[in-house]
């Protein structure tokens, strides 16, 4: 075992200093459900509950060490190319996730929201995301973001035209910024990623927060999904609290 993921970490709240070594904002690509049922002889579906069953200790832990912000990347713009039996039961798990853990969510004080273009998933899902939103909306403790429909690209695409939008009531003539883009992103409002995870080893992004994981350490791992749990988390933690981050400059 890894001497450093048995070490505890440190979230005392009490003292700032301490309490800026828990990153903010993780987000997660929860890759490997496939390959996981595959070597098991199950089914993708069974995998992708595999995989939804992973992620409820996750939260708890992230809630638990003090993490503000956690960002799943739970189906991407891609991902519609996959056989449609796939997509369905991927809807009809999120309908299941929501409709069982929310209850729980809103008792540990976690905040659902969810980035990508929601508009454009089945309507069951969209009552199931609306009606844990608002079960939610007042809890402060952690915020789960759930990426659903979710595009890198296609979120910037959608917040220069909502900049857009804006501008033209008052001129043409305006240049956008990086403050006006992200001022409209999906994420508005919710700190940048601190810390990527990734499992099942893959060394890409996919697609997954361009903008926001500018400056976001990352972090790879061969366990596949349905295998992460909360020790794995840990050491993903330890090795964020062990980099230099510099954002571009120098160390004095």
């Amino acid at each position: 075992m890894d001497t450093d993921a048995r070490q505890p970490l440190v979230v005392d709240t009490g003292n700032p200093e301490k309490f800026e070594k828990i990153p903010r904002h993780i987000a997660i690509i929860m890759d490997g459900n496939g390959r996981w049922a595959q070597k098991r002889g199950l089914d993708r579906a069974e995998g992708h509950r595999a995989g939804v069953q992973a992620l409820k200790p996750i939260v708890k832990e992230s809630a638990k060490l003090g993490v503000q912000v956690l960002t799943v990347y739970a189906f991407s713009t891609e991902n519609w190319s996959r056989p449609q039996i796939e997509v369905n039961a991927l809807w009809d798990l999120l309908v299941e996730y929501l409709r069982i853990e929310t209850p729980e969510l809103k008792s540990e004080g976690v905040r659902i929201q969810t980035i990508g273009n929601v508009d454009a998933l089945p309507s069951r899902a969209q009552k199931a995301i609306d009606g844990a939103k608002e079960d939610t909306r007042e809890q402060t403790r952690m915020v789960l973001n759930l990426a659903l429909n979710y595009g890198g690209r296609d979120e910037l695409v959608r917040a220069v035209n909502r900049w857009l939008d804006e501008c033209r009531p008052v001129s043409r003539a305006r240049y956008v910024t990086a403050s006006a883009i992200a001022e409209h992103l999906d994420t508005a409002g919710l700190p940048d990623p601190d810390l990527l995870i990734r499992s099942s080893g893959e060394l890409r992004i996919s697609n997954f927060l361009l903008w926001q994981l500018a400056y976001a350490e990352i972090y790879v791992t061969n366990t596949l999904w349905p295998d992460f749990n909360p020790m794995e988390l840990r050491k993903a933690i330890r090795a964020y609290q062990q980099r230099d981050r510099r954002f571009g400059g120098l160390r004095e």
